[in-house]
């Protein structure tokens, strides 16, 4: 027998193989049941039609926040009614928005229904909230103070002035535009789908996305002073849609 041989037809080395293959179909199956912990049972375009997929759903985790709540998963989370029809009665047909997309969370606009507390942070403060809040924040000297700033939509107009800034404590930058449109209701608008343009004395702040109605129209914060998870995804969203929705013109192929 050579050596490291168990018998004259196992050896040591065969043996390895062996458990790295049995510890490596071990790992597959654990990380594709783990994986099904979000977005399982599958929901399809049958209706009432859940899949589970090739292997079973794992054993219910729970997690437990540092807010006291908890939550359990997989769970069978609730049907999305989707305000949208497919053009043709097939798979993989285009859906098309039946309202307004922008509002109802159609393509672009969709977004994923987060937690609907506001996040906090490592403190136990809001996370996101204006200045008029975290009232230990200012901006520093030399920089230009965009408050009473004028904003221009898309269609040229002027959608109302920015009142005041919504930060991020946990990273400490400006998250959102708060913004008086003319009818006296007041909207955040994403920092990241603006364009600050500053002249010697004061300046103005674009947001091409939308229209000055559409700007109206945005979803707001239920409260003034802070913002949820899910209303933080809702608004980036029905921004960033505009780019797609807010014109007829936007959503028409170039040729």
């Amino acid at each position: 027998m050579q050596t490291g041989a168990i018998t004259p037809y196992i050896d040591v080395a065969q043996l390895t193989l062996y458990a790295f293959w049995i510890f490596f179909a071990g790992l597959v199956i654990y990380l594709t049941l783990e994986s099904k912990r979000e977005g399982f049972p599958l929901i399809t375009s049958r209706p009432g039609e859940r899949l589970t997929g090739l292997l079973p759903l794992p054993a219910p985790k729970t997690f437990l926040f540092a807010d006291g709540t908890s939550k359990s998963v997989p769970m069978l989370e609730p049907d999305e009614i989707v305000a949208a029809v497919q053009e043709q009665n097939f798979e993989g047909a285009p859906w098309v928005p039946t309202g307004n997309p922008m509002q109802d969370g159609v393509g672009p606009a969709g977004y994923a229904l987060r937690s609907n507390h506001p996040e906090l942070t490592y403190h136990g403060e809001h996370r996101t909230v204006p200045m008029r809040v975290a009232n230990d924040h200012f901006i520093p000297a030399g920089s230009p103070n965009i408050i009473g700033w004028d904003v221009i939509t898309a269609d040229k107009q002027v959608a109302g002035k920015v009142t005041d800034l919504w930060i991020d404590r946990a990273e400490a930058n400006v998250r959102f535009f708060e913004v008086e449109a003319p009818a006296g209701n007041r909207v955040i608008v994403p920092v990241e789908l603006t364009q600050v343009e500053e002249y010697h004395v004061g300046g103005k702040i674009h947001v091409v996305s939308v229209t000055a109605a559409q700007l109206a129209e945005a979803p707001h914060p239920a409260s003034p002073d802070c913002l949820t998870a899910r209303e933080e995804d809702r608004i980036q969203a029905y921004f960033a849609s505009g780019h797609l929705y807010a014109f007829p013109s936007r959503s028409e192929p170039l040729i």
